[in-house]
């Protein structure tokens, strides 16, 4: 039961951690504006991009990146500070590999439902891309960058890389967690849930209508 509680504390940690909405915080400090009211509306790398340039965009993904890599953290030091053995003693419910995807899914919620924003967020690229670095570790991470790329270049659509590298997680998470279900599961309910919060982009590449890379705004 320990355990437990241990590891409920530890999605609550990663949770606000990963509510931090910087793409607002950068949008109304440095460009006073509100990066809601424009483009797609959501708080994320992609629209922060189209939004603020280069510079505002890509520092809405460093800071939702660094979310990502700091629940990792936050997993290594609930588990050395609170776990027997760290997480790592044979046979235990929770283990470290367990609190990985703990933290993995408590940031990445944070994120999609910011409680700060009427539990309404970014759609967990940048941040869960950030998670896995330590989550699945540095090659994991790359494979599933490498998917995206991949994906992105091929199709033009940030979303369709993004949704394949999210669908991909639970197929990772099988490989590298083998035997640790729990730790499994949360990983796979993190990928889904970044699917999840792709469903517009989904709805327009079935109907066609889904933007591409380079694609000039309509007036």
């Amino acid at each position: 039961m320990g355990d437990l509680l241990v590891a409920a504390g530890l999605f609550a940690a990663a949770f606000l951690l990963g509510s931090i909405p910087f793409g607002l915080i950068i949008s109304k400090v440095f460009y006073h504006t509100d990066l809601r009211e424009h483009g797609s509306g959501n708080i994320g790398t992609t629209n922060a991009i189209r939004t603020m340039g280069k510079v505002g965009g890509y520092s809405v993904f460093v800071l939702d990146f660094g979310k990502g890599l700091l629940s990792g953290v936050l997993a290594w030091a609930f588990s050395t500070w609170f776990l027997p053995g760290g997480g790592l003693e044979p046979g235990a419910l929770v283990t470290y590999d367990t609190m990985l995807a703990v933290a993995f899914l408590g940031c990445v919620w944070g994120h999609i439902f910011c409680p700060w924003l009427g539990f309404k967020g970014g759609k967990g690229i940048a941040v869960a891309v950030g998670c896995l670095f330590v989550t699945f570790g540095w090659v994991g991470a790359c494979l599933e960058l490498l998917i995206f790329i991949v994906l992105v270049v091929a199709t033009k659509r940030v979303s369709i890389g993004s949704i394949a590298a999210a669908a991909a997680c639970p197929f990772f998470a099988l490989y590298f967690f083998w035997g640790d279900w729990l730790a499994w599961l949360f990983c796979t309910v993190a990928g889904l849930t970044v699917v999840w919060a792709h469903r517009e982009n989904i709805k327009r590449l079935i109907a066609g209508t889904e933007s591409k890379i380079g694609d000039k705004k309509k007036a």
